[in-house]
C-alpha cells in the first residue's frame, strides 16, 4: 500500500537555512521515522529559497517580472499576452522560464534552482547523515502539459531513483510486445505527492512510503524531450 504523508512544521525557508534540518524536524513533528524505501518529495521553492535563487522585483513589479523572465530564458518559444513559454538553461520547456511569484513575499520572485539534480543529491546526502536512512529525493515544480488542460507537478530534480521505467521489449497480457512505453515514474510520484501537499498549505515536502522502488541513478534531466523528438517545437 502506498502512503503519502505531508510534513508539517517546516518554517519559512530563507537563504542559507539548513533545509535538511528543517525537513528532519518536519518528519519528527509529523511523527514519521524514515525507513528504507521511503521517498522524500520537496517543492523547488524551499530549495531555491535555501540556495538564494530568488530575486527582488525593483521598480514597477510587473515590468520587473517580465524582464526577469527574459533574463532566465535561453529561448522564447511562444508568447500570448503576458504568458511566455520558454526554454530554461536546464532544458525545461515551461511557462515564464520557471520564474514564480506565488508563495513568496510581495515584491520578490523565486527562480528555479541552478542545478536541481545536484540540489536533490545534496539534500539526499544531508538527510542520510541526519537520519541514517538513504531516502531518494525528488524536487518538484508545477508545469502545464501540451496535450491536457490544467497543471501538474513534475520532477525537476532527482537523486536515488530511476526517472523512467522503460517497458519497451516487455509484453502485455495478450502477448503483444511494448514498443514505445516509457513510464515517467518520477513525475508520477511528484504529482501524487502534490495531492497531499496542496498548493497553499505551507507543507512543501512529503514522505512517500510503500513504492517498493530500488535505489537508482536517474536524473530529472532524463525526462527532458530533446527538440528533434518534440513535435511541439
Amino acid at each position: 500500500m502506498i502512503e503519502i504523508h505531508p510534513l508539517s512544521g517546516i518554517p519559512e525557508i530563507n537563504k542559507g537555512d539548513d533545509l535538511a534540518a528543517a525537513i528532519t524536524a518536519g518528519l519528527a513533528a509529523t511523527g514519521l521515522v524514515p525507513r528504507e524505501g521511503d521517498v522524500l518529495v520537496v517543492t523547488h521553492k524551499v530549495v531555491s529559497k535555501a540556495e538564494g535563487a530568488t530575486a527582488v522585483l525593483v521598480g514597477e513589479e510587473n515590468a520587473a517580472y517580465r524582464a526577469l523572465v527574459e533574463e532566465e530564458a535561453v529561448e522564447i518559444l511562444r508568447r500570448r499576452g503576458d504568458l511566455v513559454i520558454a526554454k530554461t538553461r536546464h532544458g525545461f520547456i515551461c511557462a515564464n522560464a520557471g520564474v514564480d511569484r506565488s508563495n513568496t513575499a510581495p515584491g520578490t520572485a523565486v527562480l528555479l534552482p541552478r542545478d536541481p539534480d545536484r540540489s536533490a543529491h545534496s539534500l539526499r546526502l544531508s538527510l542520510l547523515q541526519a537520519t541514517g536512512v538513504d531516502m531518494p529525493v525528488i524536487i518538484t515544480d508545477t508545469f502545464g502539459r501540451a496535450w491536457r488542460k490544467g497543471l501538474c507537478d513534475v520532477a525537476i530534480g532527482l537523486s536515488g531513483l530511476e526517472a523512467i521505467a522503460d517497458l519497451r521489449g516487455t509484453f502485455d497480457d495478450f502477448g503483444r510486445e511494448l514498443k514505445v512505453t516509457e513510464v515517467a515514474v518520477a513525475d508520477e510520484i511528484a504529482a501524487a505527492a502534490d495531492l497531499a501537499m496542496g498548493k497553499a498549505t505551507a507543507m512543501p515536502a512529503a514522505l512517500v512510503r510503500g513504492l517498493g522502488l530500488p535505489i537508482g541513478n536517474g536524473r530529472a534531466t532524463d525526462l527532458v524531450r530533446e527538440a528533434p523528438g518534440d513535435l511541439f517545437r
